[in-house]
């Protein structure tokens, strides 16, 4: 597996990592534990070597699930996880808290979860309005020097809130949507990163399954899944977005690659310091999106993509509207 640098930071990771979330949240029926236990163990035998996972997934299952799988790789990969997103146990609701005394909290439950001494990444899963981000900044830069964590970074934050928290302590990655059908971070948020010597780190890179070219217009989703919440997975927005699919299509007959690993591809050639993050719980998944480092495009190619692109208007919004409140703050 191909390696790559996050931003200036010096944090090399695998040029493809895997998001742990559904491994053990956000799907019913579950997966079997001992089976994405393996998995995992697998990834790293193949060349993964960057994680993602988060307080927030079930919540706290999903360490748990990476803490065990990773132990034995000790200081051979990394692992990012998640603080500032709450679950309100009356109301259920997910909700923002960054406060210095919660994230203090945040970390010993993670380190203990995942059985690290020091967490490698550490985001902040969604801005907190109510918290200045100056503060947040100022309390991971207090866990960097006690020895807790090594790299802080952001996701789905504003260009000025990056710049913000980016002056008190280094951000070395931003983790936020980004794919072939959700491009609003080249507006101005890989500029700042670039700007910045910041990493960037697309998740749901295959649109949540989309892009693989799997999900047609008839297919139905469990109500415990959260795409059968998202107006973008509307059977009327997925019809009208299969042009886009057919364009992938097209692409990898040309390159001799799956849908999945021309998108996978694509963003990989927009900048040598993004790598996206899959999630998988299927070991052939795994294996193919890994193969997407050896697809290649030439700067002609990319151009043409582009025009591509900008004649397929996508259709549906990508979160339902009290989730995308929270993002670009």
């Amino acid at each position: 597996m191909q390696k790559r640098t996050l931003g200036k930071s010096g944090l090399e990771v695998s040029a493809i990592g895997l998001g742990c979330m559904r491994m053990s949240f956000g799907q019913a029926p579950l997966p079997d534990r001992k089976a994405m236990i393996a998995l995992l163990r697998k990834a790293v035998a193949l060349g993964i070597t960057f994680f993602d996972t988060a307080e927030i997934y079930g919540p706290y299952t999903n360490e748990a699930l990476v803490g065990e799988a990773l132990e034995p790789f000790k200081g051979k990969v990394i692992v990012a996880t998640k603080f500032g997103l709450r679950l309100e146990v009356e109301t259920g609701q997910i909700v923002p808290d960054s406060r210095p005394e919660h994230i203090r909290k945040s970390v010993e439950g993670s380190l203990r979860r995942l059985r690290l001494e020091a967490i490698d990444l550490y985001y902040q899963h969604r801005v907190d309005p109510n918290v200045p981000i100056e503060e947040v900044a100022g309390t991971i830069s207090d866990l960097i020097w006690e020895g807790k964590v090594r790299h802080f970074g952001l996701s789905e934050a504003s260009a000025q809130t990056i710049r913000r928290a980016h002056a008190v302590c280094p951000v070395t990655a931003l983790q936020s949507e980004y794919a072939l059908w959700w491009r609003r971070p080249e507006e101005d948020i890989l500029p700042t990163c670039e700007a910045l010597g910041i990493g960037f780190v697309p998740y749901s890179p295959l649109g949540k399954g989309f892009l693989t070219g799997t999900i047609k217009e008839t297919t139905t989703f469990d109500p415990s899944d959260l795409r059968s919440r998202i107006p973008r997975f509307s059977p009327e927005a997925r019809r009208a977005n299969l042009t886009l699919i057919a364009l992938l299509n097209q692409i990898a007959v040309q390159k001799k690659a799956s849908p999945a690993q021309i998108a996978l591809a694509w963003l990989l050639a927009q900048k040598p310091w993004i790598v996206p993050i899959p999630g998988t719980t299927k070991l052939d998944r795994l294996k193919e999106n890994m193969e997407a480092v050896r697809v290649e495009f030439t700067p002609d190619e990319l151009t043409t993509i582009a025009e591509a692109l900008a004649q397929i208007p996508i259709q549906g919004a990508r979160y339902p509207e009290a989730l995308e409140r929270m993002t670009y703050l």
